[in-house]
Parts: structure tokens; sequence; C-alpha cells
């Protein structure tokens, strides 16, 4: 039974219900009988409390599955073919190296394939080479890249938030479903976008950072996952044709491997990103407790004693409701060229889909300007 699956929601739900119900009839009848009142009202508070972290769950995508919440999740697993009819270059097995990216089914949206005009939406698996992640990812492909065969295309990596989920790209940022509507009417070049969550070893949340004796996220996707896409697709080089792009941990994510990476990435959007990982129980210590190690994944500390890298960043914050907003300003007033800094600010907002839905059209095509085919 499926942990977003609504036979579970279901179930859980009518569990609560019931053991309130159980309660309210069971409690005046044990009278004195203190430890059993007290278990009777602790059960239904559990599970009234796990239903509204099931529906909350389901909503939001937080956690796709049972091994994503308990930290067993493998990776994508295998392919399923070739629907999409480009195999990676190289092909596997004894005819050459296994590929680095399997295509495994067209996704759907809101139930349905998108429409062949606006382009096609792949599931696929993605293998690291160097750091030995291997992770899902939903790629969109534009109508042109069927219509012309030798064009190649800018491509943009797309995190979403932790724990968060691939499909919260899709279904809640609809980020192919507006990048199919300003392709459609010119208002942005067409580009492929390769959406996925930073958790690439859950649960933990590694900020996209190389732990010492720990996962490579990092070079997950600032090396491999390049050379995997290159490999599968008709991209355009670096860094001229590649952005990122990402939302709260993803804005942060998509910030710093532009900073680090401006040998790979162009520009990057941060939608209500921060500027320095956190540090909690989801991360534990990202740095081999190396001050220094830290400081290089701190984007305030570069600008402030780093030499500022040849790449076009937008961020975005609201004055009233999203917390990171001096934090936003005190970030753009520390940028100096070659470095270049855009920002959109919101009288109000939040740290929400529902804000980064009206920043997503403006970013785009800001970004659009700044990519090379």
């Amino acid at each position: 039974m499926g942990l977003t699956g609504t036979p579970f929601i279901l179930l859980i739900c009518v569990l609560a219900l019931a053991a309130l119900a159980g309660v309210v009839w069971a409690v005046p009848r044990a009278g004195r009988v203190l430890p059993a009142r007290v278990g009777l009202l602790l059960v239904s508070q559990i599970l009234l409390l796990a239903a509204l972290l099931t529906v909350a769950n389901a909503y939001f995508a937080f956690y796709g599955s049972w091994g994503d919440l308990l930290g067993m999740s493998g990776g994508a697993g295998g392919g399923t073919g070739d629907p999409a009819g480009h195999r990676p270059q190289g092909g596997s097995g004894p005819d050459g190296p296994d590929p680095l990216l399997v295509p495994m089914h067209d996704a759907f949206i809101d139930g349905h394939r998108l429409p062949a005009q606006d382009g096609r939406l792949e599931a696929v698996t993605i293998h690291g080479a160097r750091s030995g992640i291997t992770a899902l990812a939903y790629v969109y492909l534009p109508p042109q890249y069927f219509q012309d065969r030798t064009r190649r295309f800018p491509v943009t990596l797309a995190l979403t938030g932790y724990p968060g989920n691939a499909q919260n790209l899709v279904t809640r940022l609809r980020l192919p479903q507006t990048a199919a509507q300003e392709i459609a009417a010119h208002r942005i070049k067409p580009m492929i976008f390769v959406m996925m969550r930073p958790m690439v070893t859950p649960p933990r949340d590694t900020e996209c950072t190389d732990v010492p004796n720990g996962p490579l996220a990092e070079t997950f996707f600032a090396r491999d996952l390049p050379a995997a896409v290159q490999a599968a697709y008709r991209t355009a080089p670096a860094p001229a044709g590649w952005s990122a792009l990402g939302d709260s941990t993803g804005g942060y994510c998509a910030l710093k491997l532009a900073m680090r990476h401006s040998d790979r990435f162009a520009a990057a959007i941060s939608l209500s990103g921060y500027y320095k990982a956190l540090r909690d129980i989801t991360t534990g210590d990202l740095y081999g407790g190396s001050p220094a190690y830290r400081n290089e994944n701190d984007l305030d500390w570069r600008l402030r004693h780093l030499p500022a890298p040849p790449v076009d960043v937008l961020v975005t914050t609201s004055r009233v409701g999203e917390k990171d907003y001096q934090a936003t300003r005190r970030f753009i007033a520390l940028v100096r060229p070659p470095m270049r800094v855009a920002s959109i600010t919101l009288p109000t907002g939040g740290h929400h889909f529902s804000v980064w839905n009206r920043e997503l059209t403006p970013a785009l095509r800001w970004l659009s300007g700044r990519l090379g085919v």
C-alpha cells in the first residue's frame, strides 16, 4: 500500500476517526481507571496526528514512498527500454560502457501526456560515474527538439526543496507547463529542463555538498549529471548553454553550483533560497569538522573573500512573509563584477509554491536572455 496512495490515506483517516469515536464512547465507561483513560487518549491522538501528517505529505509530496520515508530508497531503478527514441551514446554491456542516463517511460502531468505540440516529459534514471549516486529525474524536451534533429538546446537543472519530490516541479511549480506556454508564445527560447530533488541519498539533506567520507552530492550535480545529460540529449555547450534553478534548498543549491562551477553553469535562479548551508538533524556534519570547508559553502563568505565568478544570478524574496528578505538584500549588496545579480521582490509572499508560481514566468524570461544556443 503506497505512502501517498488513496487507500492508505483513507485507511489512516478511518482509523483516526474510529479511535476518536472510541474515546468518546469508552472514556466515560473507564471510570477511575487512569491508565486506561490515558491509553485511550494517547492512541487516539497518535492516530489523529498520523492522519494529518499523511494528508500533508500526500499534498506536498515530501516523501513519495516508504523507502524515502525510512531512508531505504536505492534510486529509481533500471530502465524499461527506450521509448524516447534516443538511447544514450555508448550503448551498454559488451558493446560499450553502461549508459549514464536510462529512459524509463514517458511521464504524465495531471494524468495526461503533454500534448505533442508542447513537447515531451520523460522519467529517467541518472547514474553518477564519479559519485556513485543513482537518482530519478524528469526531463522536459521542447517540441523543437523533435522538429529539428540537428539543433542543440540549452539545459536548466531544476531542483526542488528538501525533502521534496521531483514531481513537485511538475505538479506544484508547473515548470514544464509554464515553459511550454512561454516557448509557444516565443517569449523564451526552447530549452531542456532536468528536474530533480536535491536529496539524492535519502533521508540525508546534503545541501548539494561533497560530504567528507559521505555522499558526493556536489560531484553528482556538477559533473555526473551534465555528463549523463550530454550523452543522452542534444545539448548546448557549457557553460554558456547551462543553468540551474531551484526553490528553497534547491535555490541555495542552484546558486552554489553556479558560483562554485562557473565552468559548467552560466546562470542560476534562486526562488526563496538561502545563502548558507543549514546544519540540523537532517544534515549532520557536512564539512568533516572543517571551518575552511564550511566557509567555502557559505555564499556570502565566498563573495567577501574570493574572486567573484563570471555568472548571472536571479534571487527572489518578499518584504513581508519571507524570512530570507534581509539575507537576500545582504547577498545582493555583496555581488560585484564579473558576477551580476538581478532580483524579484514581492511586497508580500511566503515560502510556498503559490509565491514561486508568480515568480517563475518572469524568472524564465530573464534566464532565456542569458543562455546561449
